[in-house]
């Protein structure tokens, strides 16, 4: 039998280590991540203990890197959806949906990043992370930001805000009032993205807190 080429070689190591990022995602969604274990990834991933460590240097990495991935999957997924379009504001509102539409769904394993991320390691500039940043940032782009340097950051730390606020133990925020907030600073329309199932209006006849027009704070 012939060995297999570097491009097989590559594909399966990719497969492989996707393999252990979804467990990840799914076991510490489930468990908690004091509650899981390299070894417990590892069997549910399907994999010798020793990829974990060749792959990831560490838990937090892999956990970091495990809800990037997530993140940018979710993100990218929202985009590109039908209708496909190529509307600024329309992506922009899809992304933050789909940003604030994963602490809804995955509470434990969102907080379980956000007290990652605050540690003294921080963000982990791992592959995943430059997927996800890409994404955003080109949400920002297509916008019509005329500062993508300045503005992609800010979007990013008011998303992290709007997600820790959602997950704050004993007084979270209600989703559809951070919306409100974020659609509103960007000066995007309720119905743009994926607003709530209620079809409740939360921007209907309000201003922002700051007393300005948000038309006349969009670039577009």
């Amino acid at each position: 039998m012939s060995p297999r080429s570097q491009s097989v070689n590559e594909e399966l190591r990719r497969r492989s280590r996707e393999r252990l990022l979804q467990a990840t995602v799914d076991l510490v969604g489930e468990r908690g991540y004091e509650a899981t274990t390299l070894a417990d990834i590892a069997d549910r991933a399907g994999s010798a203990r020793g990829l974990v460590s060749y792959y990831f240097p560490g838990k937090r990495y892999l956990l970091q890197s495990a809800v990037h991935r997530l993140m940018h999957r979710t993100l990218t997924a929202a985009m590109e959806r039908e209708p496909r379009t190529d509307d600024g504001q329309e992506l922009l509102a899809r992304a933050i949906d789909a940003i604030l539409g994963l602490a809804a769904d995955h509470p434990v394993l969102m907080r379980t990043h956000m007290a990652g991320i605050l540690q003294e390691q921080g963000f982990v500039q791992c592959p995943e992370q430059q997927q996800l940043a890409r994404v955003l940032r080109s949400a920002v782009e297509r916008y019509g930001s005329p500062d993508p340097d300045t503005d992609y950051p800010l979007l990013r730390a008011q998303l992290m805000g709007t997600v820790f606020a959602q997950l704050l133990p004993g007084a979270p925020m209600p989703h559809a009032r951070l919306r409100a907030e974020l659609f509103q600073r960007y000066g995007l329309d309720w119905s743009l993205g994926a607003p709530p199932a209620d079809g409740t209006d939360m921007t209907e006849g309000t201003d922002r807190a700051d007393g300005t027009d948000p038309a006349a704070t969009s670039p577009r």
